[in-house]
Formats: C-alpha cells, structure tokens, sequence
C-alpha cells in the first residue's frame, strides 16, 4: 500500500531521532572507554621514546614505578593550578597548546627514572607541521639538556612510505647520542638532510627520508622549536632547582 508523504516525513523523522538517541547514548556510555585507551595509548607513547613496550608489558604499571610528571611553563617554572584547578602533565593537550603563543603555553615534563629512582632523562612532547597535517611525538633528553636519548613520533595524515616513515624506529633511533646544543651551549637543533645514504658523524646532524623532504623538514623545525621552549625549563634544572618537588 502507498503510504502518503506525511506518513514517510514522520517515520523518517522518529527514525532519525531514534537512531540519534541510540548513537548519543552509545557515544556517552563508550566514553570511559574511549578515555582509558587515549591515557593508554599516551602513556605507552612516552615510555616509548625511551624503551621498547611489548604487547605482554603491563604499561599503567612499568608507567607509575619510572614516570614523575609535572608542568611548566614558558619561563621553566612549575606550574601545579590553573584558575584554581590542578593541572596534571598527562592531561595536557599539546595541540590545543600548539595554537597558542608560545609564551602562554603549558609544557609538559615526564621525567623517566631508573631502578634507584633516580632521573635517567627527560621526556618531553614535540608538536608541529608535516606535508599535510600536524607531526608530533615525544623526544627524550638526557640530564645534560643536550644529548638526546630517544624518540617517537606519530602524524595525522603523512603520506604511506614516505613522510609516514617518521613513526618507524629506524628514523628515530637516528636521533639517539645526537646533541642539539653545540660546544658553546647554543641551541641549534638537529639538522635532518636530504635524502639518505649520508650516514652523517656530525652530532647535529641525521639522515631525512627519500622523497619527503617536507615531512623532514617539518621533524627539524618541530624539534628546534620545542627544545626551544623547554631551554628555560633545562637551564632552571642546570642551576639545581628542583622543580620536581612541589
């Protein structure tokens, strides 16, 4: 039988309400969910930079007994509340950081610690422009706040084979014993060449990726700049403030 068009307006209009009653609810009841697998995925990435997580690691676990996190900010000082609300490290959103001045952001600090509990490097969030989209990951820096001791990185939209090469260790275990200060304490980064096959010795510099020089590019200006902001952070540390304690 034909149904009239008023009919198919109100059974398409219940449905859809309906429906998006359905996914809202799904979409509130998933959310915890959702929140544990980013805090996993965050975590497992900042352990990352410094050491190979395997699929059997209890990461919440190795992350609670090696990581002491805090924050700073643009001057190197520690910053515990913002407008009266406690700000955790872990809970930083470094893109949304990203679109502010620098000077204004909260930087992140996640200090890596070996079996006697003691500071075996600095791991810190990186965050910038691929070819296509934002590149961003952690760099880890050793107590001297020059030699870097590891790193990962991930990307939105890089291309397959190419620029998406940054998230393969093989890329990033270039940047380890790299220093990105030079012998009168300048920072200069790290320089990533065009190409590959130059198997560079100088300490400042790395091998890019064939055919994705922008996506290089974009991984040197990205660990320049945010070494950059935290240079405050190093020298506070350098003079012996314990910026760890509250």
């Amino acid at each position: 039988m034909q149904q009239s068009n008023i009919y198919i307006i109100v059974f398409s209009a219940v449905l859809t309400v309906v429906l998006g009653g359905l996914l809202a609810l799904a979409a509130v009841g998933l959310k915890p969910e959702q929140k544990k697998q980013e805090d996993l995925f965050k975590r497992k990435s900042i352990l990352g930079a410094v050491m190979e997580i395997g699929p059997e690691d209890d990461v919440l676990k190795i992350y609670e007994k090696e990581i002491q996190s805090y924050v700073v900010d643009a001057e190197g000082k520690r910053v515990d509340e913002v407008n009266g609300e406690k700000v955790e490290a872990e809970n930083i959103e470094v893109g949304k950081e990203f679109k502010k001045a620098p000077e204004d952001r909260l930087y992140p600090v996640f200090e890596k610690l070996n079996e006697s509990g003691n500071i075996q490097c600095y791991i810190l969030p990186v965050y910038g422009n691929g070819l296509w989209d934002k590149i961003y990951g952690y760099m880890a820096v050793e107590q001297d706040g020059n030699t870097l001791a590891g790193a990962v990185f991930d990307h939105i939209s890089e291309t397959p084979g190419l620029g998406a090469r940054i998230t393969e260790k093989e890329f990033q275990k270039r940047l380890v014993g790299k220093k990105i200060k030079d012998e009168n304490g300048k920072l200069v980064g790290i320089t990533v060449l065009k190409g590959e096959g130059n198997n560079p010795t100088d300490p400042h510099k790395i091998d890019g990726l064939s055919g994705a020089t922008i996506t290089s590019k974009g991984v040197q200006k990205m660990i320049y700049n945010y070494m950059d902001h935290y240079l405050p952070f190093f020298e506070k540390k350098a003079s012996g403030s314990n910026i760890s304690m509250n």
